[in-house]
Order: C-alpha cells, then sequence, then structure tokens
C-alpha cells in the first residue's frame, strides 16, 4: 500500500521513551504467543491433546493478539488536552493528527486506535442515537450505525479537514436539546450553550473512533480522548465503563488557570472513582507551563514558580507531588517537530512519557502473565505428570520383562491372567465414574443457571417496569437496589455452588488416587468473589454518579433514563463474563483427571498387550525391552521440553534498565 509505505518513510525523531518501552511489551507479548504456540503444536503432534485444552489455548492466543492499553484523557474545556495527545504520542508524523487551534475543542469522546481488519478511516456515531435505550458499546456491534469517513493517508491536509468533524456543532431547538439530554433549563452553567437566537448549540457526533495505522497504535495502543465535565455527566457510559476500563487516566490542568471548581469535580466525581481512588495509573499533567516562562526571571525563579504550581494542585488534588508532571504541550509538540532538543526537555513531555510507560506497561505486563500461568501453567503441569506417569509405567514394565527373563510360560500366564482382571475391575471402576461425571454434569448445570444471562435479562426486565412509573432520582435509588441485591444474591449461590462442584471433584481425584495409584492432583480453584467485588464497585460507582452534582442539579428523566441502561448494559456484560468463567472452569477442573483415567487405560492396555506378546513369543523378550528402553529415553527427552516450556511461561517479567 503506498501510502502506508509513505508514512513510513517519514523523516521521524528517535523513538521516545513511551514508544521504545511499548514496543518491548509488544515484543513480549509475541513471544508469549510463540511459546503458546509451541507448546500447542508440541501436544498435538504427542497425542496428549484434547478439543477442550485446544480451545483454552486459541482463546488465550486470541486475547494476548488483541491485548489493548489504553490511556483516558480527562479535562474540562480548553486545558490543552488535545493538543498533548499531539504531542506525547503523534509529534512524529510532523503534524497536528487531532484539531487542536485555539477556538476549537473536543465535544464528543474520541478513541484513537488501529484494527488492521478496517481500513484507516474515521467512524462517527450521530447524536440523534442519545434518544435509544442503546449504548455506545452495543453501537460498536452495529456497523450500520455509524458515518464512516476514509483517511487519505497521502494526504496530511485532508486527514485534518476530515478530523475536523470530531469538534462540528449544529444549532437545535431547546426542545430538541432537552429531548437529546443535553440542555437543562434548571443547570446554571447551561446558559453558556445558548446563542444569541435562543437555540442551543449541540455536538453533531456523540462518539468518533479513528482508526489510523500509527505505528504505537499498531503496537496496541489506543488512546481516549473525552469532553468536559458537561459530556462526562450527561453520557454515563464515559464514567461507568470507558474511564474504569482505561489502564491509566491522565487528567490535565493548565497553569494558567490552576485547579478551578469545574476541575474538582471532574476530578472527584470521574477520575478518582474510575481508578478506585488508586494512584497507581492515575496521572496529572499540568499543561501551559510555557505562560510562566517570563522572559524577565532567571531560569531559577522560573523553576521555582512552576514547582509552587505543581505543589498546589497537587495538594487541591490531594495527591502527591509527583503525581503532577508539568508540561508545555505546544512547545514540545514544537519541539518535537523542529528536532529543538533543548525546547523539548524543557517541556517536560520526556518526563511525563516516562511517567506513563512506567505507569501501565509493567503493570499491564504483570496482569498478562498471571492470566497466561492460570490458563495453561496447570495445564502444562498436567502434561509434564501425564509423561511422569508413561515414565514410571515403561520403567515398571522395563523391570518386569527383565525379572521374567528366568520365568516359565506358566508364570508368564498367570501374570497375563492377574493383570486382565486388574483391568477388568478398572473398568468398572470407569463405569462409575461416568455417572459421577453425570451428577457433575447436573451440579455445572445449577451454577450456569445462576450465573445466565437470560436470568440477569429477567432481573433487569422486572426492575425497569418497577422503575416505569418513577424515572427519577429518587426511583432509580429504589431501582438500582433492587437489580444490585438481586444480582449480588445469585453470585452468591453461584459462588457456593462453585465450592460444592470442587468437593465432588476431589472426592473423584482422591478415590482415583488411592484406588489406582494416579497422580495426586489438586483441582483447579475458581472464585466468583472477585465478580463479586466488581459488581459491588460497579453498584458504589452508580451510587457516586446518582449522588453527582449533575443528577441533583438537573432531576431530569432523561438522564436518569440513560444512566440506568448503562448501569444495565455494565452488570449484564459481568454477568456474561463470569458465566463464560464458570463454564471454562468447569470443564478445566476435569481435564486433569479425564487425562489422567484415559492414560492409565493406555498404559494397562499397552502392560498387558506386551505380556502377552512375550508370553505367545518368549524368544522377543529382549526385543521387546529394548523397544521399551528406547521409548523410556524419549519420554526423558520429552519431559526435558515440556519443563522449559513450564519454565519459560513462568520466567519473571523482564527488568527495564
Amino acid at each position: 500500500m503506498i501510502s502506508a509505505q509513505k508514512l513510513a518513510e517519514r523523516p521521524r525523531l528517535a523513538i521516545n521513551e513511551f514508544s521504545r518501552r511499548l514496543g518491548d511489551y509488544k515484543r513480549w507479548r509475541d513471544e508469549l504467543i510463540e511459546i503458546i504456540n509451541e507448546y500447542q503444536t508440541w501436544v498435538e503432534s504427542h497425542g496428549l491433546a484434547s478439543g477442550e485444552e485446544d480451545l483454552q489455548l486459541y482463546e488465550l492466543i486470541d486475547a494476548l493478539r488483541s491485548d489493548k492499553l489504553t490511556i483516558a484523557l480527562v479535562a474540562e474545556f480548553s486545558r490543552g488536552k488535545t493538543e498533548l495527545i499531539n504531542a506525547i504520542f503523534f509529534a512524529d508524523q510532523r503534524q497536528r493528527l487531532l484539531p487542536s487551534e485555539a477556538g476549537r475543542t473536543t465535544m464528543c469522546p474520541t478513541e484513537l486506535r488501529y484494527d488492521e481488519s478496517e481500513p484507516p478511516c474515521l467512524k462517527l456515531l450521530p447524536i440523534e442515537t442519545r434518544k435509544t435505550a442503546t449504548t455506545i458499546s452495543e453501537y460498536r456491534r452495529t456497523p450500520a450505525a455509524w458515518t464512516v469517513m476514509p483517511l487519505d493517508l497521502d494526504s496530511p491536509k485532508k486527514i485534518a479537514e476530515t478530523f475536523q468533524q470530531i469538534v462540528k456543532t449544529k444549532p437545535v431547538d431547546v426542545d430538541q436539546a432537552e429531548e437529546l439530554g443535553l440542555y437543562f433549563h434548571d443547570a446554571e452553567h447551561m446558559s453558556q450553550l445558548l446563542n444569541n437566537d435562543g437555540t442551543v448549540e449541540i455536538p453533531v457526533w456523540r462518539h468518533a473512533i479513528i482508526n489510523y495505522p500509527h505505528p504505537l497504535l499498531k503496537r496496541g495502543l489506543v488512546v481516549l480522548d473525552t469532553p468536559g465535565l458537561n459530556a462526562l455527566g450527561t453520557e454515563p457510559e464515559l464514567t461507568l465503563s470507558m474511564l474504569p476500563g482505561a489502564q491509566a487516566v491522565l487528567f490535565v490542568l493548565a497553569a494558567d488557570a490552576g485547579v478551578t471548581k469545574t476541575d474538582l469535580e471532574v476530578w472527584k466525581n470521574h477520575v478518582c472513582p474510575a481508578r478506585g481512588n488508586r494512584a497507581e495509573g492515575r496521572l496529572v499533567a499540568l499543561n501551559k507551563i510555557d505562560t510562566l516562562w517570563d522572559e524577565l526571571s532567571n531560569d531559577a525563579a522560573i523553576a521555582a514558580a512552576i514547582a509552587r504550581q505543581s505543589q498546589d494542585a497537587a495538594r487541591a488534588l490531594g495527591i502527591g507531588k509527583n503525581q503532577v508532571i508539568a508540561v508545555s504541550a505546544q512547545k514540545g509538540l514544537l519541539g518535537k517537530i523542529k528536532s529543538d532538543y533543548a525546547l523539548i526537555e524543557r517541556s517536560g513531555l520526556p518526563l511525563l512519557e516516562t511517567k506513563l510507560s512506567d505507569d501501565i506497561i509493567p503493570a499491564r505486563q504483570e496482569l498478562l502473565r498471571e492470566r497466561v500461568i492460570h490458563d495453561i501453567g496447570s495445564m502444562v503441569e498436567t502434561t509434564s505428570a501425564m509423561i511422569e506417569a508413561r515414565l514410571s509405567a515403561v520403567a515398571e514394565q522395563i523391570e518386569e520383562l527383565q525379572a521374567l527373563g528366568g520365568e516359565n510360560r506358566d508364570a508368564i500366564h498367570d501374570l497375563v491372567t492377574r493383570l486382565r482382571d486388574e483391568k477388568q475391575a478398572y473398568d468398572q471402576t470407569l463405569v462409575s465414574f461416568q455417572n459421577m461425571r453425570a451428577v457433575l454434569s447436573d451440579q455445572v448445570k445449577i451454577l450456569l443457571d445462576y450465573l445466565s444471562v437470560e436470568a440477569f435479562d429477567d432481573l433487569a426486565e422486572k426492575t425497569r417496569q418497577g422503575m416505569a412509573e418513577s424515572w427519577t432520582t429518587p426511583g432509580l435509588r429504589e431501582g438500582m437496589k433492587i437489580l444490585f441485591d438481586g444480582a449480588l444474591d445469585s453470585m452468591e449461590r453461584a459462588n457456593k455452588q462453585t465450592q460444592q462442584i470442587r468437593v465432588l471433584v476431589q472426592a473423584v481425584y482422591s478415590k482415583f488416587h488411592s484406588e489406582h495409584g494416579l497422580a495426586k492432583i489438586k483441582p483447579v480453584n475458581f472464585s466468583l468473589l472477585p465478580y463479586r467485588s466488581r459488581l459491588q464497585k460497579l453498584y458504589e460507582e452508580a451510587e457516586r454518579f446518582r449522588n453527582s452534582p449533575m443528577m441533583i442539579i438537573t432531576e431530569q428523566h432523561f438522564v436518569v433514563q440513560k444512566f440506568f441502561v448503562t448501569l444495565v448494559g455494565q452488570a449484564r456484560e459481568l454477568f456474561s463474563e463470569c458465566n463464560t468463567a464458570a463454564r471454562a472452569w468447569s470443564k478445566a477442573i476435569m481435564a486433569p483427571i479425564l487425562s489422567q483415567v484415559r492414560e492409565h487405560k493406555i498404559l494397562m492396555d499397552q502392560r498387558l498387550e506386551n505380556l502377552k506378546r512375550v508370553h505367545e513369543n518368549f524368544d522377543n523378550l529382549s526385543g521387546r525391552i529394548a523397544e521399551l528402553e528406547s521409548n523410556h529415553q524419549n519420554l526423558e527427552n520429552q519431559q526435558l521440553v515440556i519443563r522449559n516450556m513450564l519454565r519459560k511461561i513462568n520466567q519473571p517479567l523482564p527488568v527495564d534498565p
């Protein structure tokens, strides 16, 4: 593709710190995928694969490939947030990617990402979709709802013109603005939206997605640019879903304005709840410090003034000073475009880029590593245990055949008879095992019924019907209580059911260990408590949002209804995720014993077959022993390979120098 080639040929600055670390992260992730692929191929080639495990491996590989790192930028209007995005992430394109000139401000939430399955484009969701009960998340699965504008990568000018759509507004009458939930008579800050002719200026678009082949976006970065307080207040999905889903939230202040009342509202009502009041993944950029670069003052005085501003901002927000980074997005962007490294350093951007790297990349790596260890670590250990069982069985067979050297045919016949009886007894055990599996299947069905999306939908519908006549804040309070009490109760019942299933499986494991000498395995543990905790957190976030100034001031049916729809959508998604995890666990918990049961039967059959052959042809005894010794060596080699894979999976994260 010519346009992509031209992009690659454009002169660029040396890769900044954030870009370098993101590149290292992608390489680490790709190595994980390679290890998992290697394991899957190895298991298949040695006849150790199962359908359930194959599916689990494919899902894990897909999750790693589609993994994204999201940074959300939040600020009130005119804080230089969009210019900061241009300076941090896209200055190497030697152009402003997003419109950030004076008088222009982001009017709708904008995502910058890259999906290679789609052409470069700008996708826009019309503002009129706010009239529906459909969330932005649901609209993502409805391509026809979006207006799609292609991006001409050969023309930076045309790209810039296309991106002007993001800040486009239109005048509508007050009734229409109220119907869209974008104007409330009793909210004092709404008066600034009124035009001289009495119309209201509203954004043309509700949400924008930019699909752009930038190197950082190709590596899995997603940048979310959010509008100011008004938009955050009237689009609950931003607060309840998009911001909590980001790995880092960068809050932008302006040095020439300090921490204003509306800045504090955004910080307390949106940024802090999104991060659970944790310092990790939450940074503050004190922008526009170039307004303090007084040519009549010396460098020390300027540095002291910037330090005071940073300290004041930290104190006002209730955070440590090291969480506030003083920057000049405009000067940093200019310095990068002109390759003026002194100006870049003075702008503070390198320090902010390093802080972003340090905050989000190691944390994301740790989460992915834990998932890989959880999802396939036990799988690899089970494979290792199976190889160990084969080694022991082959060693026993070698010892058994070697001991037959001085025996007569009658002794061998007696041994064959005894082994055949053992095999028949084992086959009887397998019959009871199948009965136990049927009981377990019934128990799993009960578990999945508790967590079914259909059951949650019934609960949500009852709650919605109860609120039909009371789309007010008091009605919302009662509706939320009914919804979450019911959802939390279902999860509590499901959690107790998982414990019963685990006890049942443990009994099966113990039976085969004590009666047939199978390896002692600890059933895979699973708890719904993390999901219950997330549901509780969603409830708490909902309560904070319900009590926010926007809700208290407006008391509008539209906002309450939109908020409730978003809340239900988030809880439903959590139940769906929980159901999927429980279903996967119900299969995984039996996989090790199923593998061992099958393996033990195969080994018994092989042992009986060896003895029968020796009985039929005693002269072939030495040849059978030689075959088994060769097989034993192959198994030892396999064990070395699988242990090396396990070591790679469990290896510590790379330490950045």
